[in-house]
């Protein structure tokens, strides 16, 4: 007998609802709107404004913008040279646990995936924070497999208090919380807070979310809000690309970061592009149909939608391809990953979430952006 799955509609026990509208004007816009109709005409309209409306964007990532690609990397080296000069920025991540609740098909951490599990003590933290600190990085990005049982907020929010000591910018890619908890985590130190839906479809996010926490949609939709309501100073937003359509994704993800602008206008809004990737015990997990054109385009309308976004490139992607796109759509670049738990000090404590395609230290990293005539920078903001 088929296991019963519950309703990704429904909030379970302890989920915050908030009121909000912005799912409901971005799933509306996204069904009415058919990339496949677009014109080329529809392209060349759009490449003439400075402000897109949804239409414009939507030609900008349809099939017939692809023979204007070059065309719209004119503009956005333009527009991104224009809001933030020739500085990239250089973070890494820390992944201080890979405990996972959810059955998602596409993810290494999948709680029913056979890898090693670990967590970090405070004491291996410190270690790994005072490592990756002597590389001259600034920010980093603490990370944790969503187990609220395992990587509990109290824990996080150490773990956030013991990298205010080492680095000036904090971000963290989690699980969804209440607003009342990323408050406490914003007081602990966090400036940004990083939560991909992976995919806007609903019938493809129940097919491959088949259960735990992160199977109900509209609370990982509302997170970045709940975010901001709790005083994050930024959001970031992506789709997994190749889990759907990815122009359908993007469409949806560029139109959530805009709508939340408009409501929330002093937020700082970053996108990231991954795309899916081989982990342990499922070597063939690619996208499907999002080669590194289709990741360009994408890239591409992110920053001609908002030229103020930071956009980041991750090492999911080979060097050639993140050595290229810096500069041009990228501003923000990731160096010496390690995506097991921990790793930069000591062997890895637990298994990795995928396979990384470019394993360049920061050095290195910090070598190709000054070849390419760019400026690496290490910190943009001052913690008082």
């Amino acid at each position: 007998m088929a296991k019963k799955r519950t309703n990704p509609m429904a909030y379970q026990p302890g989920m915050e609802m908030i009121a909000s509208d912005i799912r409901d004007k971005v799933l509306k816009t996204v069904d009415n709107f058919d990339h496949f109709k677009v014109s080329s005409q529809d392209v060349e309209a759009a490449l003439k404004k400075d402000h897109l409306s949804a239409e414009d964007y939507g030609a900008l990532l349809s099939p017939a913008a692809t023979p204007y690609l070059e065309e719209m990397a004119k503009k956005a080296i333009i527009e991104t040279r224009k809001h933030f000069g020739n500085s990239i920025a250089l973070f890494t991540p820390l992944y201080i646990a890979n405990y996972c609740e959810n059955n998602c098909v596409y993810c290494g951490f999948n709680c029913q995936n056979k890898i090693r599990r670990g967590k970090l003590t405070m004491t291996e933290m410190a270690e790994e924070l005072q490592t990756i600190a002597k590389t001259g990085l600034k920010e980093i990005l603490i990370l944790t497999g969503e187990s609220r049982f395992h990587s509990g907020v109290e824990y996080i929010g150490a773990a956030i208090k013991l990298a205010t000591r080492y680095f000036s910018t904090i971000g963290i890619e989690i699980y969804p919380l209440n607003t009342d908890e990323y408050a406490y985590l914003k007081k602990c130190g966090a400036d940004f807070v990083s939560v991909y839906q992976e995919t806007y479809n609903l019938s493809k996010y129940e097919q491959v979310h088949l259960s735990g926490s992160k199977r109900v949609f509209p609370y990982r939709f509302d997170a970045q809000e709940r975010a901001l309501i709790g005083g994050m100073r930024g959001v970031s937003f992506g789709a997994l690309l190749g889990l759907d359509d990815f122009r359908k994704d993007a469409f949806a993800t560029g139109l959530h970061a805009a709508f939340i602008l408009q409501k929330y206008p002093h937020a700082e809004i970053g996108f990231s592009t991954p795309r899916l990737r081989p982990f342990i015990n499922n070597v063939d997990n690619n996208p499907n149909d999002v080669h590194e054109k289709q990741l360009l385009q994408v890239m591409l309308a992110y920053r001609l939608l908002m030229p103020f976004a930071g956009i980041t490139i991750s090492t999911r992607e080979r060097a050639g391809f993140r050595d290229h796109v810096i500069g041009m759509v990228a501003t923000k670049i990731s160096a010496g990953v390690s995506v097991g738990v921990g790793g930069h000090e000591e062997e890895e404590k637990g298994d990795q979430q995928f396979e990384i395609s470019d394993p360049r230290s920061v050095s290195e990293v910090h070598q190709m952006i000054l070849k390419r005539g760019l400026q690496p920078v290490y910190s943009d903001y001052i913690r008082v």
